[in-house]
């Protein structure tokens, strides 16, 4: 492909989108946003910010709710263009936009629940320790939040996303950077946010949108931005962090950065349902293409009659796939340098490949093979595509070694059986300081959206503790204050003594009511 059809380039002066599909591209209208004009729209969030920001917790659930229903009504018209720009198809994006829209009407219930506000009340008066003052602390919002689309989930990880959703929540306002592989979705989904947002209610600039790489780095670096929420590869995450770095006044990022997520197979477990569990294990590397953050990257699967079957099983699925659209040329051009660096490195043969194409951004699906034992941090990278390795192991020992050169992830799996449990304690209690979640006889692509939910894992899945999923999403945008003796009259409503139906804390004792 020429440069004026890569993501990043311009048709005279305009941003491309580009059909993944094709290769083909043409002009969207939009143009990179200049530095001024990102600092207009920061400016206009920091004003909407001010406005909203004490507004009440039914009022900002009314708005998500407003939110959601305008995604609902255009579901249509986002889904097309989606498609023409993802390749996505139209069933995998409608079932996205209603995650999109459910995200927002979660977060919508949190708010009238009233929990995520850790209300804490500790009365003045004679203590232990002698008289004490009154202390009365809740979280509260940060300002405006600097939120990067990802490219893999053009509705749920972008512009109308849960970190949108979650920075919304919370009270604050939104400032999205787009994606470049999907322009005028991300164009479109912030007009039908920002158009349910004024007929609601919400004053100007509570959501604003900018275009183009400078338009990031500016985004980050201006120091009326509190916070950064970021999807996307480790590269670009470490550099956002150096921007953050320079600033005068460091801010939080939290960044969904890269994650292999071990897959492990118990002797039991692949002699009870191999099939089972081969079938299972391809539809979930090869899921979107390979291209979800949760997928898994290594298998260990036991050596003998079973695992030789299962895995038997793999490499036939394997072979007779076709190759999947990738979301843009970087991707495919990445995929397939890290597809043949893997296959380059000695310990690795190739046990299948899948088709070919030739038009658009593929990837060839694959599956490498090894000995657990040969596994090294060379061969356990990321390959963002439809790809797996497959380590053979002969004890349990093996695989807890081996884990080793596995970066930390966002999920671990464990595959067993009902009388394997003792081996399968050790081998969760070793995998749990490495992973966010582990997953036991399921697959770990598909998060759930959920109150228990927990996305994120240590370094390099992710850089905090934080979830990026779920109700907890909304603690990244929030910060304590405590107020001493102060009047009634000026607290915030729920931490006034007449403040019922939320769960507080008052004078150390859990009170739901």
């Amino acid at each position: 492909m020429t440069s004026q059809n890569s993501l990043s380039g311009t048709l005279a002066g305009t941003l491309v989108s580009t059909d993944p599909r094709t290769g083909e591209a043409h002009p969207t209208g939009t143009t990179p946003t200049s530095v001024e004009a990102t600092d207009a729209a920061v400016q206009a969030a920091q004003a909407a910010f001010e406005r909203a920001r004490w507004n009440e917790r039914g009022w900002r659930a009314g708005l998500l709710e407003a939110l959601a229903d305008g995604l609902d009504a255009r579901r249509a018209e986002l889904v097309a263009i989606a498609d023409r720009e993802t390749g996505l198809g139209t069933a995998r994006l409608d079932g996205e936009v209603s995650r999109s829209a459910f995200q927002f009407r979660l977060f919508a219930e949190a708010l009238r629940d009233g929990g995520y506000l850790e209300v804490t009340i500790d009365h003045g008066g004679a203590t232990a320790l002698g008289p004490a003052p009154e202390l009365r602390r809740m979280l509260v919002p940060i300002g405006p939040v600097a939120v990067f689309g990802s490219s893999n989930f053009p509705f749920a990880f972008s512009v109308a996303g849960g970190d949108t959703a979650s920075a919304l929540a919370g009270g604050n306002a939104v400032v999205l950077k787009a994606h470049s592989s999907h322009l005028e979705t991300s164009v479109l989904s912030h007009t039908v946010l920002a158009e349910a947002a004024a007929a609601y209610g919400a004053p100007d600039g509570l959501i604003g949108i900018v275009f183009g790489t400078e338009a990031g780095r500016t985004l980050v670096a201006h120091p009326l931005v509190t916070a950064v929420g970021f999807t996307g590869s480790l590269g670009g995450g470490q550099a956002l962090m150096e921007i953050i770095a320079a600033r005068p006044e460091p801010i939080p990022f939290y960044g969904e950065l890269s994650s292999l997520n071990p897959l492990i197979i118990t002797a039991g477990a692949a002699s009870a349902r191999g099939t089972e569990i081969a079938d299972g294990l391809f539809g979930s590397f090869t899921l979107g293409g390979g291209q979800f953050c949760t997928k898994p990257g290594v298998a260990f699967v036991p050596r003998g009659t079973a695992g030789d079957a299962l895995v038997a099983r793999l490499v036939e699925k394997a072979a007779a796939a076709s190759a999947p659209v990738l979301l843009n040329e970087r991707i495919s051009t990445s995929f397939d340098e890290i597809r043949q660096r893997l296959i380059d490195s000695g310990p690795v043969s190739v046990l299948a490949t899948g088709g070919t194409a030739d038009d658009g951004f593929t990837g060839v699906p694959t599956v490498l093979g090894l000995d657990a034992a040969e596994l090294t941090a060379d061969v356990a990278e990321e390959a963002f595509g439809p790809l797996l390795v497959v380590a053979r192991y002969d004890d349990a020992a093996q695989v807890l070694s081996a884990l080793d050169a596995v970066p930390d992830s966002l999920t671990a799996t464990i595959h067993s059986e009902d009388d394997e449990l003792e081996a399968v304690g050790i081998l969760m209690r070793d995998l749990a300081p490495r992973v966010g979640r582990i997953v036991f006889d399921g697959y770990p692509t598909g998060v759930r959206v959920s109150w228990a939910q927990h996305h994120g894992g240590p370094w390099p899945a992710t850089n905090s503790q934080h979830t990026s999923v779920g109700v907890s999403a909304i603690r990244r945008f929030l910060r304590p204050l405590a107020f001493q003796d102060a009047p009634a009259a000026l607290l915030p409503t729920d931490l006034r003594d007449e403040a019922t139906g939320i769960p507080r804390r008052i004078d150390g004792k859990l009170v739901t009511d």
